[in-house]
């Protein structure tokens, strides 16, 4: 009986409140309890249903009233546009490639190698140690920690051709990554608007870094087995530029890989205008039917500026990377380093090196290079099948994407969306272009998860692709 009384009560004073103005008063508990014929303990047990609702709230010696309910105003951060002006260069979102989705979607978007692709037993081991040595506790130096310096150098050195002088650990910085280091290059080689040369299609991250070091992109084009010298020759003598950015094995977003003769080429050519190549040797650990040389190896006169990273292949928990450069130029981009991050956790550089030191690693490599072999196939064999409309000119020997053209008169845009919304995310190649892409485009990384879904990704790509075609 009780029960019954308090929710009649909860439901009349419902009523009464929904009339009442924010801030009026109950009243009493006695005027309550008479008007509803009930007992104060039932009326107070009513009030407190009100109250644990939000609709009413006591005030300590004044009484109940109705609660105000709050109204939510909308910020305005106006005054930042004037505070901010316009940006130097026009503001890029995040790439696709960044894109976190929940683990029902197939993703063909993902710029980060799959978790069944990574060393984590040999992680997990690293960190743990790591965690109980020095490193957890003190502060390393600012290039980074010497015997981490030493295996990037010994890494190039083993490659190294008779006569030529290898890189010693001097040479090495160790950075938190190696995208932050492509904008202290950019800063400290080019300077704020001068000109750097990309190929293009390029990596997206070296865009975004040269918009923000404030430099001007010079595209020059590059296609399934890299630029051409000539004409990138022609673009050195046009522009006055000293810096080319580029990415002679399995470049993000191709997969182009350049031959010996090219990269010999394109050495040349830097040399003859006293200029620098900056190498992002990205995938160095991504090899599948080839293995990369590092044009670093080649050169002990400055010009190649090498960007080694161990992030994607280690782990995306462990920023770990290193620029390997000669003479004033590193000590350039070793003082923007500074200022820009002081040093590299100690924690995170002696857990990558414990990684790569370990025999274990070795053994991952092989093991990772069948993977994704396996992996590229089935996603060419599925796209063959069941998307024959998109096209893959060149079938990479390493790296993570497949770079695939579409039909002409393709609605990118309208593709992305309508593949998302059948569960497939892929990354439009517009975000690879520095300049207007030269084509509709897609860029497919075959080392995601569910590599069993691959087939059906494809299918709904083809179907989605057929459908806008007619």
């Amino acid at each position: 009986m009780d029960h019954d009384s308090s929710s009649r009560i909860v439901d009349s004073l419902r009523e009464w409140i929904a009339a009442a103005a924010p801030g009026a008063r109950l009243p009493s508990t006695r005027a309550l309890a008479a008007q509803h014929q009930a007992g104060p303990v039932t009326v107070q047990k009513a009030l407190r249903v009100l109250a644990a609702q939000g609709l009413v709230e006591t005030r300590p010696g004044a009484g109940t009233f109705v609660r105000a309910v709050p109204t939510a105003r909308p910020a305005d951060y106006g005054w930042q546009t004037a505070a901010l002006r316009a940006p130097r260069s026009p503001l890029r979102t995040v790439s696709t490639a960044l894109r976190s989705t929940p683990n029902d979607v197939i993703a063909f978007h993902s710029g980060y190698p799959d978790r069944e692709l990574l060393p984590e037993r040999l992680v997990r081991s690293a960190l743990g140690r790591a965690g109980r040595g020095e490193a957890a506790l003190s502060r390393p130096p600012v290039v980074g920690l010497p015997e981490l310096q030493s295996w990037f150098a010994h890494e190039l050195r083993t490659v190294t051709p008779a006569g030529v002088t290898a890189p010693t650990p001097r040479d090495v910085i160790v950075l938190p990554g190696t995208q932050s280091g492509l904008s202290s290059v950019f800063r400290a080689l080019a300077g704020a608007g001068g000109p750097v040369l990309m190929e293009s299609p390029t990596y997206w991250g070296a865009i975004l870094a040269a918009a923000q070091a404030g430099v001007r992109v010079v595209p020059v084009p590059s296609g399934a087995h890299g630029p051409d010298a000539e004409e990138l020759a022609r673009a050195f003598e046009e522009t006055g530029a000293r810096l080319l950015y580029a990415q002679p094995n399995y470049a993000n977003p191709t997969g182009a890989q350049w031959s010996a003769p090219l990269g010999r080429q394109v050495l040349d050519v830097v040399r003859a205008h006293g200029a620098f190549l900056v190498e992002d040797d990205w995938a160095h650990d991504f090899g599948i039917t080839g293995t990369p040389v590092p044009l670093a190896a080649q050169d002990d006169s400055g010009h190649v500026v090498h960007l080694r990273s161990l992030t994607k292949s280690v782990s995306p928990a462990l920023r770990v990377g290193a620029v390997v450069a000669r003479g004033p130029a590193r000590d350039r981009i070793l003082a923007d380093r500074a200022a820009e991050s002081m040093y590299v956790s100690g924690l995170l550089q002696a857990a990558a090196l414990d990684v790569v030191t370990q025999p274990g690693w070795q053994t991952h490599l092989r093991r990772l290079r069948e993977q994704l072999h396996a992996r590229r196939d089935l996603l060419l064999t599925s796209l063959r099948e069941h998307a024959p409309r998109v096209h893959v000119e060149h079938v990479p020997r390493g790296g993570l994407n497949l770079w695939a053209r579409l039909p002409d008169g393709t609605d990118l845009h309208r593709l992305v969306r309508e593949c998302e919304a059948a569960g497939v995310i892929i990354a439009p190649g517009t975000e690879w272009f520095p300049a207007e892409p030269t084509g509709p485009f897609v860029r497919l990384n075959y080392a995601g998860p569910r590599p069993a879904a691959y087939p059906d990704g494809a299918r709904i790509l083809g179907e989605v692709l057929a459908h806008q075609h007619g």
